[in-house]
């Protein structure tokens, strides 16, 4: 768990992050003492504007401390969404973030054991892949079959395909920290 610091740490440096990319300007990150903040942590950082998807790119594992990966993936997120045109000036004064700190992933056969609310869901099936974090059950009010539909569909598969036996199923919780 990270303390209520080193999520205000992580919040500033995502912002930092988006907003010297957008400008065009150099961002650097000085090395962090915080323990938490050099953990190898996988991420997701969701950008909203007036309670609406403006951008989520995360990555489940990392090769660089934590403090570094959300850098990364502000950006990306940002930038980078295929969804969504890259954020320009002039949304800069009007964004929210909210970072997802992600547990390991763990394969399961059972799905049971899904906890919505608690667990977030990737589901891959051949070259399709979904992910969707814990929150969005929550947020849409999902029971762990709809979320499980979801995950498919957001992995461009049939909404069934997750009784398939070649369909593999990771859950993985997380800490959420939003502005």
């Amino acid at each position: 768990m990270l303390s209520k610091t080193d999520a205000a740490i992580l919040l500033n440096i995502a912002r930092g992050a988006i907003v010297h990319q957008i400008k065009g300007e150099d961002y650097s990150l000085t090395p962090r003492e915080e323990k938490a903040l050099n953990s190898e942590s996988g991420c997701f950082v969701t950008i909203t504007q007036e309670g609406q998807l403006r951008g989520c790119i995360g990555n489940f594992q990392s090769q660089q401390p934590l403090f570094r990966e959300v850098a990364t993936m502000a950006v990306a997120a940002a930038s980078q969404d295929p969804r969504f045109q890259p954020m320009g000036q002039e949304e800069l004064d009007n964004f929210s973030l909210e970072i997802t700190v992600l547990s390991p992933l763990e394969k399961i056969d059972d799905t049971n054991l899904i906890e919505v609310g608690t667990h977030g869901i990737y589901i891959i099936k051949g070259h399709n892949r979904g992910v969707l974090l814990p929150q969005v059950a929550t947020e849409y009010g999902w029971n762990r079959e709809t979320f499980l539909r979801q995950t498919c569909v957001k992995a461009g598969l049939p909404e069934d395909s997750w009784h398939h036996p070649d369909t593999n199923i990771y859950i993985f919780g997380g800490q959420i920290i939003s502005e």
